[in-house]
């Protein structure tokens, strides 16, 4: 019997990228079962106006006698701290301010932070300011558990493992989410590369949600910070598979409070129960992405902080619609039912629509708050980079709808660029 000719044919070998990606979804098969066995911890809520003055009591209730407040210059300039400070003076409980974190807080800061805690023998942390003073204090709650790690080998996921100093999570803006998360998102200054610690120990015990502190935010940091948070909901909800009923009900309750109050807010500063709204929106959102994990909105905006220092909101309220769009058709549906939410189309209205309908309401949010179109500060030269750390960064932990290679990382951010930033040489 003769062979057929189609048996004689060699087999085309399959390609690589796709067998990458293939072994990135059955990684995160098991990462979701991680999840669900997961005992995911919440910290305990105190809101309202001037609710930072009772911060102490909680203190004194836990026997806590001396926190190291980190926090930045521009904060404890502000008064912020005062409230709280006079409540911890009249019940004899003295604080250790260190003011040394900036935007973007790097190994070096935290490296600060950690000697001011042993010099002056501090037994808890409270985080007072933005997602930077949080996420230094985290870090330096997770060198203090492990005095023998250096920052970069903290870096990943749950590679602290042990008990760090209470944390107290105070947020004077309303974005990053973090007194709700076990990350610390912290540059290292030798890579020049920013990555998050990411282990169940440093959730804080306690977030406060004081309206009153967010009050003074100009509308520039305003408009970031809610972009950030609108960015957390938005690529958790889209993300799906690490998630449970709750972490979509909250991400889907972010994004509505976010649609109705972020532009009232940027308008009118001075308006608390919109303030109240945008801190329980990026609390919702930073509960919602602590599971559900944020994307590649993330994993390519990390890189141009780090780069380029800009801050970490103004990076995700660039990038959260080109990467929406970039996803294609396997996102649509959740970011169609986001529309809904929003009532942004009619019912009747086709999933393809509805999702188009909900990136132009990002897009025209952005305009209104004077957030740039696109990327304006990325060199040519540094695309292979960005590319190579995104990858490192969302492989194969993010559960997004589309998985790209590096290849196609340097595709969308060359999508980017403009045809004058193509001419470069």
């Amino acid at each position: 019997m003769k062979e057929s000719k189609q048996g004689c044919r060699p087999r085309k070998a399959p390609d690589s990228r796709i067998i990458k990606k293939g072994v990135v979804r059955i990684l995160q098969r098991f990462i979701r079962l991680g999840m669900c066995l997961t005992p995911w911890p919440a910290p305990k809520v105190m809101q309202g106006p001037g609710s930072v003055r009772n911060l102490p009591l909680s203190l004194k209730k836990m026997n806590l006698k001396k926190p190291l407040i980190v926090t930045g210059k521009t904060v404890r300039g502000s008064g912020l701290l005062n409230g709280m400070l006079e409540t911890m003076e009249s019940i004899g409980i003295p604080g250790v301010i260190f003011d040394g974190v900036k935007p973007n807080p790097t190994n070096r800061e935290v490296e600060a932070g950690v000697s001011a805690f042993r010099e002056n023998r501090c037994d808890c942390l409270i985080a007072f300011g933005g997602g930077s003073p949080m996420d230094c204090a985290k870090a330096i709650g997770a060198r203090i558990a492990r005095p023998g790690k250096t920052v970069p080998e903290l870096q990943g996921m749950f590679r602290v493992l042990r008990p760090t100093p209470v944390i107290f999570a105070v947020p004077t803006t309303a974005g990053t989410g973090s007194e709700t998360t076990i990350a610390a998102v912290i540059t290292d200054t030798a890579a020049n590369h920013k990555a998050a610690i990411m282990d169940l120990s440093l959730m804080p015990k306690f977030a406060v949600l004081d309206p009153e502190l967010t009050v003074g935010l100009p509308p520039r940091t305003t408009a970031e910070t809610g972009m950030d948070a609108l960015c957390h909901a938005v690529e958790a909800y889209t993300n799906d598979a690490y998630n449970s009923r709750m972490e979509k009900e909250l991400a889907r309750r972010a994004v509505k409070l976010i649609f109705d109050n972020l532009q009232k807010v940027y308008e009118n500063g001075t308006d608390l129960e919109a303030r109240q709204k945008m801190q329980q929106a990026a609390f919702c959102a930073g509960r919602a992405f602590t599971r559900g994990c944020v994307g590649y909105v993330h994993a390519v905006g990390h890189p141009l902080s780090s780069l380029y220092g800009i801050p970490h909101g103004r990076a995700m309220g660039i990038l959260l619609p080109h990467v929406m769009r970039a996803y294609g058709a396997a996102a649509h549906k959740r970011i169609a039912e986001l529309s809904d939410v929003c009532g942004l189309t009619k019912e009747e209205a086709g999933i393809p629509e509805k999702a188009e309908a909900f990136i132009q309401w990002i897009e025209e949010l952005k305009a209104r708050m004077d957030i740039p179109e696109r990327p304006d500060m990325i060199r040519r030269e540094d695309v292979e980079q960005i590319a190579e750390w995104a990858e490192k960064e969302g492989n194969p932990l993010y559960p997004v709808p589309v998985i790209w290679s590096r290849e196609e990382f340097v595709g969308f951010i060359r999508t980017l660029l403009t045809e004058e930033d193509l001419a470069e040489t």
